[in-house]
């Protein structure tokens, strides 16, 4: 399920969940933002690995380690290939993301001709959940605290509740017994402290952007992961749980809760994907030879946003849409399925989105 549209404003990891035959094995986390992935040791690089995905050990030889890729792709963005040992290859020029879960988070760019294999049953909507065996080098990775396997965390799921304070691991399930996967004070005493990972000194209000409005409140020692600083504010991430009820399912092939800017200091990573946002409609325009990211002569209206961030967006009108455009009110807050164009224009680095849907909000 989907969680992504409830909490929008609270950036949320979707940690992959292994197959049962991967459960067992050791998993890793990566260290540097685009580690390569390589084909054997010290042989062909093949992609770039996200800082913070999770993979699952094998063997090691000497400086690299062994391990399995697993996520989540667009179907339309892999083909069969005749390689054998390998299901399909990546079809998108030049490359496609290759997610956490439906919609997750990032785990790696896999550029065209990537190969894969598919995992049984392995598709949900517009996504195919695929895996690829490979290498990276030791000093790109460092090891996370092995877990319970998936099958003991199921057994264990009716019985006692989540240990307060603990964030879920891999297969781990709300309902794990307490004392499960307890932290292990053994540990030695030289092992390298993540700076990133911090907790609330006291009652915390939690905004959607600087100076913007309220999100909630975070409790005393609420963990949370440092995602960024600017100036006297620091941008978090909030792991936790919420009961399934309150969720909305998000659109299959939707990106949620992504920022303007995130497009804008990565523009190559959103190109071409869909997202869903609040913005406030300013007017509508025609595109001259000084917005050079729209065809020329093409609809297109100004709006603030995505809320409550104060940038400003541009999103293409395709003919179909032009009526209901012409129905906006200056300033009306509207919500748009868009398609990213590209995510900073050359001269004023604003994103531009190709409008999918949209829908007046009261």
């Amino acid at each position: 399920m989907q969680s992504s549209r409830a909490l929008r404003a609270l950036p949320v990891v979707f940690w992959l969940v292994p197959s049962l035959s991967l459960a067992a094995q050791a998993r890793y986390r990566v260290t540097t933002d685009g580690a390569w992935f390589y084909q054997e040791p010290g042989g062909k690089r093949l992609a770039r690995l996200a800082r913070g995905a999770i993979v699952v050990g094998g063997e090691s030889q000497d400086t690299w380690q062994g391990v399995t890729v697993e996520g989540w792709i667009f179907v339309t963005s892999v083909g069969p290939t005749p390689r054998a040992g390998y299901d399909l290859a990546v079809s998108r020029a030049p490359e496609e993301n290759l997610r956490s879960a439906p919609a997750g988070a990032l785990i790696g760019k896999l550029p065209q001709g990537f190969l894969l294999n598919k995992v049984a049953e392995g598709t949900s909507g517009n996504w195919v959940h695929v895996l690829r065996a490979g290498w990276v080098e030791k000093s790109a990775v460092e090891a996370v605290a092995q877990v319970a396997s998936t099958r003991a965390a199921v057994a264990d799921s009716d019985t006692g509740g989540l240990t307060p304070g603990r964030r879920p691991r891999g297969p781990e399930t709300p309902g794990q017994r307490s004392g499960v996967n307890a932290p292990d004070t053994s540990a030695s005493p030289s092992a390298p402290v993540d700076p990133s990972r911090v907790e609330s000194a006291r009652r915390t209000v939690l905004y959607r952007a600087p100076e913007g409005a309220p999100a909630g409140t975070l409790a005393p020692s609420a963990p949370l992961r440092v995602l960024g600083r600017s100036g006297d504010w620091t941008r978090v991430e909030l792991e936790g749980w919420v009961k399934s009820a309150d969720l909305e399912i998000a659109p299959p092939g939707v990106l949620m809760g992504i920022t303007a800017a995130e497009l804008r200091t990565d523009p190559q990573r959103y190109a071409g994907q869909v997202l869903r946002w609040t913005l406030q409609y300013i007017a509508e325009q025609q595109a001259d030879e000084l917005r050079p990211e729209i065809p020329n002569g093409s609809r297109y209206f100004l709006a603030r946003g995505p809320l409550p961030e104060h940038g400003f967006v541009y999103v293409i009108v395709p003919e179909a849409k032009r009526a209901q455009l012409e129905s906006l009110s200056p300033l009306a807050t509207i919500q748009v399925t868009a398609r990213v164009r590209t995510g900073r224009t050359r001269f004023l680095g604003n994103p531009v989105l190709d409008l999918i849907s949209l829908e007046t909000l009261p």
